[in-house]
């Protein structure tokens, strides 16, 4: 267990709020970072209390990206054999497979980020992964790697042309500049701007009550045939999708929402 919790867990209802919890060093991710953020994401995966998952950041800042004091060295190839952290005591670059826990959007449940301050390198490779993105009003965006002489690795290049489109994604990835909420907002790299970190927080956690309000297999579902359908066809989308709901159409759930409906009154989904 690492001596300092880098993320925390916070559960109300059925919703978690993953934090990125180091404010000293504006959320930087060093070595404990690429541990702990997938154990936490794989633990609220596994939670069938948790139907929504808001990430937000303690302190000024969502992220600043890579810790360049802690893991500079490998970057630089001052790393031992295998990946050891260097004798002047630079940690490891994370090795491939921790690397793709965090570019693959594992989480099942819907996962909403609420962004505030910077959010550069590494913070935008993780508000990609997941499904909707809010900024505050003071936010800036930057993939910055390739000012850093990096090419990034951990998912923008993949999934940001989905989301803002090829043209906006080279624009932004050739230069390395930032970008300020507005900008972020008319390219579609987030939902919606907010006027403070309290505004961002606070209909981030909105979103996510109304997301865990419908019935979580569904929502699951919906998760599970959007992805399914990166890269595929019309026709193998449908092919999917009709052989999720053979699986899960006939629910509990489904019941009470036509149960529901004729009584005229709100459902309520248990996910079963």
């Amino acid at each position: 267990m690492p001596e300092h919790q880098v993320v925390s867990i916070e559960r109300t209802g059925a919703i978690a709020t993953l934090w990125l919890d180091r404010p000293e060093a504006r959320n930087a991710m060093g070595p404990a970072f690429w541990e702990q953020l997938p154990a936490a994401m794989a633990e609220l995966g596994d939670d069938d209390d948790v139907r929504a998952v808001v990430i937000s950041a303690r302190g000024p800042h969502f992220s600043v990206g890579l810790d360049l004091k802690s893991m500079g060295a490998a970057l630089t190839g001052g790393t031992g054999a295998g990946g050891d952290a260097a004798s002047n005591g630079g940690a490891p670059r994370p090795s491939p497979a921790k690397r793709a826990k965090l570019a693959r959007a594992d989480c099942p449940k819907p996962v909403i980020a609420a962004v505030h301050g910077y959010c550069i390198g590494g913070g935008v490779d993780l508000v990609s992964a997941c499904d909707i993105r809010l900024g505050s009003a003071d936010a800036i965006f930057s993939v910055r790697e390739t000012r850093m002489a990096i090419v990034a690795d951990l998912g923008s290049l993949q999934r940001l042309p989905g989301i803002i489109g090829r043209g906006q994604l080279a624009e932004l990835v050739y230069t390395g500049r930032d970008i300020g909420a507005d900008r972020a907002l008319a390219i579609g790299l987030v939902n919606d701007v907010l006027p403070d970190v309290d505004g961002v927080q606070g209909a981030a956690r909105a979103l996510a009550e109304e997301i865990a309000a419908n019935p979580p297999l569904v929502v699951q579902g919906v998760k599970a045939v959007l992805g399914a359908g990166e890269g595929r066809s019309v026709r193998e989308g449908l092919d999917y999708v009709a052989t999720w709901n053979a699986g899960f159409l006939q629910s509990e759930d489904l019941t009470e929402a036509v149960t529901a409906f004729i009584e005229k009154r709100e459902p309520t989904f248990r996910g079963n």
